[in-house]
């Protein structure tokens, strides 16, 4: 769809041009015979593992429904980048309950963010107004967090709705879906309606693997960069991808109505944590010996020693020489083996030695190609992306540091 803003400031004639035609440049698709690939080790996943491997339910010790709605709402739109989570988050709260009153996080926002540890971040004045916003809107509706779904019905997509339309809450498309997702999974709402508009959070992993997997694809390598400032491109391969993720749902769920989850939200988890962040990254290492007798494979960069010299009971340096692809190399195992997933004392799948999309990617055929997600490289803030916008007649905008 071409498209284009009325009275829009731009930094250049080129910026003009890649918002109006950027959907027909990368030209993205969504193939169904991948999808469908996908769908069926998905659908192998849930039977080995009767579902759970779509299920992450983290501790919430002895908080009730309330407390942890509480505390996923007021902290769901903050980038935490993985400094927090939720059990940090849990800890904070049970030492003072008073950190999360809504009353004095509106009137102190930049307080809260201090108590829960997040003000070393960038982008500190978008924080503050997203904590401002979210308790303003409670404040507004008189109302807890916990009873938010009761006050639209018990129906899930009118809430996600409402929260994206709030100016200044950090609820987007991914962060509300999150947090809704969580609440089901949770257990802290049931009976709900419409859970299944909800989709797979898109981030840079579970973009990366609709690309390496071919679900989605694209015109051109999605290359990141500065004349992109105002993320046309990552925000419709964004959409896109949700799109591609719903799509794999829906041949699921065609294909087997009995033995599919609920929502493709679900999807999210297993995509994003265990292939994402765990198989689909270059976690085999190859080392070269100091001696420059051995080389040999390891799972983790952080390794010093030569192994195969350990092995003679002898001790010598060992450097790296490159990194791979777990699904790229016969000795992959040696990286899967070793992630959360597979070698955690409830590992679903403690036998597993590939990634199971290797059979729809065919990593170690020639036309495998290890594509990369774009970055979102917008800056909102006074001193940011915003500020190079300029009227073309008057001219003097730019990028601040």
């Amino acid at each position: 769809m071409i498209h284009e803003r009325k009275n829009t400031l731009y930094p250049s004639e080129f910026h003009k041009f890649w918002e109006k035609y950027h959907e027909l440049i990368l030209n993205v698709e969504i193939i169904d015979s991948q999808c469908e690939k996908v769908a069926d080790v998905l659908h192998d996943i849930y039977l080995k593992t009767d579902g759970r491997a779509f299920f992450q339910l983290y501790d919430t010790g002895k908080l009730s429904p309330e407390e942890i709605c509480k505390i996923r709402f007021l902290t769901a739109n903050q980038d935490f980048r993985g400094s927090r989570n939720f059990n940090e988050l849990m800890k904070i709260y049970n030492d003072d309950p008073g950190i999360f009153d809504i009353e004095y996080i509106n009137k102190e926002p930049a307080v809260f963010l201090k108590n829960i540890g997040i003000t070393e971040l960038s982008q500190s004045d978008k924080r503050i107004k997203f904590a401002q916003t979210v308790t303003r809107i409670l404040l507004d509706l008189n109302i807890e967090p916990f009873l938010l779904i009761e006050h639209f019905n018990r129906d899930i997509l009118a809430l996600k709705n409402f929260l994206i339309k709030e100016r200044g809450a950090g609820y987007g498309n991914k962060k509300a879906d999150m947090f809704l997702r969580d609440m089901v999974v949770l257990k802290v709402w049931d009976d709900i309606k419409n859970f299944d508009y909800l989709d797979v959070a898109s981030d840079v992993n579970t973009i990366k693997v609709a690309l390496r997997t071919g679900i989605m694809k694209t015109a051109i390598p999605l290359l990141s960069s500065f004349l992109d400032i105002f993320c046309y491109q990552y925000g419709h391969i964004d959409y896109m991808n949700t799109r591609a993720w719903r799509r794999v749902w829906e041949l699921w769920k065609l294909k087997y109505p009995d033995e599919c989850i609920d929502s493709p939200c679900l999807i999210d988890y297993f995509v994003y944590d265990v292939v994402g962040r765990q198989f689909c990254r270059e976690s085999l290492v190859v080392f070269e010996c100091e001696t420059g007798r051995h080389k040999f494979k390891w799972h983790s960069a952080r390794n010093k020693s030569c192994q195969e010299c350990r092995k003679r009971g002898e001790r010598h340096m060992a450097y790296i020489v490159n990194k791979l692809l777990p699904c790229t190399d016969d000795d992959g195992y040696i990286a899967i083996q070793k992630t959360d997933f597979v070698s955690s004392a409830d590992s679903l799948l403690p036998n597993l030695r590939e990634c199971p999309f290797s059979v729809v990617c065919n990593p170690k055929s020639t036309d495998f190609k290890k594509l990369n997600p774009p970055k979102s490289i917008s800056i909102l803030g006074k001193t940011g992306w915003e500020s190079a916008k300029v009227r073309r007649e008057e001219g003097g905008g730019g990028l601040m540091s």
